[in-house]
């Protein structure tokens, strides 16, 4: 993939759905306006805003490494005539996963810890039911 987070794109509105516009990068890259992207404000109506084959142009804000999903912005393109530069160096790009196969999470680990919540929580329920013997002698 040849964009980076704060490149300044351009591209073809190919849809429109009530949450955001598809815009077509090239040949083999589509992303997506959010329609809170479009322009500040409310936007009641994203048809009025945008129409199919319109050429828009619009900045980079978040690749999915995983996904090779593109978010874009148009709201934030006059950001970047203001000599707005992102903070980019070598590459150290923060890298978001939507999916969480890269963390120890599942069944497993689960499983694992159920025993210790379990008698944790016994031990709460247990000392809660002292205190409740206690107050009513």
């Amino acid at each position: 993939m040849n964009y980076k987070i704060g490149q300044k794109v351009t591209g073809t509105v190919t849809g429109i759905q009530p949450y955001g516009a598809f815009v077509k990068l090239d040949e083999d890259t589509q992303g997506l306006i959010h329609i809170s992207e479009l322009k500040s404000g409310v936007v009641k109506n994203l048809s009025d805003e945008l129409s199919v084959g319109q050429k828009v142009s619009a900045i980079v804000l978040d690749i999915d490494q995983y996904s090779q999903k593109i978010s874009l912005s148009v709201r934030q393109v006059p950001l970047m005539s203001l000599a707005y530069t992102p903070i980019i160096k070598n590459n150290n790009v923060k890298r978001r996963f939507w999916t969480n196969y890269h963390l120890d999470f599942g069944f497993e680990p689960i499983a694992l810890a159920m025993p210790g919540w379990m008698a944790e929580a016994s031990k709460r329920l247990h000392l809660d039911d002292q205190q409740k013997g206690e107050k009513t002698k």
